[in-house]
């Protein structure tokens, strides 16, 4: 396959041979033993930078949404790498911005970063109290302005539509959550927050979305991929036998995982004998289910509130994953093909326009 990508500082379109090298579980999955995802292709020569960026009134910035376990981290640095080195990524998932818990988080390991920069991954001291849209509106902020100050773009990817919807609107009220589960309940009720439109970026918005029985069924597998590559011993060692319950309301103790086998330590302490009895094994059995539970729940909630921005007038331009990830859970040796041809394709094609407007 060969991609026309345009650099937004020679103002002409590249030709690049493109080769993913990773196995169905790979492309989705941050197991610490995966292969790295390399993209064979020439780099665009930095030499070639122009004023691009103020040129105009706003920023440009691209924005990757979806539900968890969608790949918008896979999907983010296809495309960073493919503009490397004019693009940065920026984290916008509010577990991932602290750091520990790597695995429990799903942070994409080092080695599959493929030397692309990223901002507030896991750059945040968990100790230090919640990190609130708010601050992550002030943060990120400040970020987008030193990589656009250096004449590259940002990509902003995660799944916390909170802090995105912070970062991104106009004039953002901290004190209005447009976001609360009654109105999101009602989306269509007169007493809803109202979203604005009106943003301070100039934003392509990338909508990675996956049909919720596929969705549910990866992230089923992937619960299980976490704890095999080491979930429960991480969890062990972060667990506190004398945390208080509003400890466990507040930031990083709040990511799917902790307060789930947080109440089967409490039952059974880590390293207090290993032995399998049948009540242990249940206690154990029945966390894992809740894991996987609320992990499909968050799911359904992001997308609902995705749904919300859209209905609001965000322009999310819609990449439907599905096929690929149906692919990769029966272990189609066509997956790679699928996501070259219907997600990482259409992103570009989308890209190259926002970049040439």
């Amino acid at each position: 396959m060969r991609l026309s990508i345009f650099s937004p500082h020679t103002h002409h379109c590249h030709h690049y041979p493109i080769k993913l090298n990773h196995s169905p579980f790979t492309l989705f999955t941050h197991s610490s033993s995966s292969p790295p995802t390399r993209l064979r292709l020439p780099r665009i020569d930095a030499a070639a930078a122009t004023t691009f960026y103020h040129h105009r009134r706003k920023d440009k910035v691209v924005v990757i949404m979806g539900a968890t376990g969608s790949g918008k981290s896979r999907l983010s640095v296809d495309l960073a790498t493919l503009f490397f080195p004019f693009s940065e990524i920026l984290n916008s998932d509010k577990m991932q911005v602290y750091s520990g818990l790597d695995i429990t988080t799903n942070k994409i390991p080092l080695h599959q970063r493929r030397g692309v920069t990223h901002h507030l991954l896991g750059d945040v001291n968990p100790d230090a109290g919640e990190f609130s849209p708010s601050d992550f509106r002030h943060r990120a902020g400040d970020i987008i302005s030193d990589i656009t100050s250096r004449r590259k773009l940002p990509i902003i990817v995660g799944g916390s539509n909170s802090f995105i919807h912070a970062l991104l609107v106009e004039r953002f009220d901290p004190e209005l959550n447009v976001f609360d589960a009654e109105s999101l309940s009602t989306p269509t009720s007169s007493s809803s927050p109202v979203i604005s439109s009106e943003l301070r970026y100039n934003c392509c918005f990338l909508w990675v979305d996956v049909s919720f029985p596929v969705l549910s069924e990866y992230l089923i597998k992937r619960v299980d991929d976490m704890l095999d590559s080491g979930m429960v011993d991480e969890l062990a060692q972060f667990f506190d036998p004398h945390a208080i319950e509003e400890m466990n309301r507040t930031g990083l103790r709040k990511a799917i995982g902790v307060p789930e086998l947080d109440r089967y330590f409490k039952e059974y302490p880590p390293g207090s004998g290993e032995e399998e009895d049948r009540v242990r094994k249940g206690a154990y059995k029945e966390a894992v289910r809740a894991i996987k539970d609320n992990t499909c729940q968050l799911a359904k909630r992001q997308i609902e509130k995705i749904l919300r921005l859209k209905r609001a007038g965000w322009n999310l331009q819609r990449i439907d994953a599905t096929d690929a990830f149906r692919a990769a859970l029966t272990l189609d040796d066509r997956w790679s093909d699928i996501w070259e041809r219907q997600v990482l394709e259409p992103s570009v094609n989308n890209l190259n326009r926002f970049l040439m407007d």
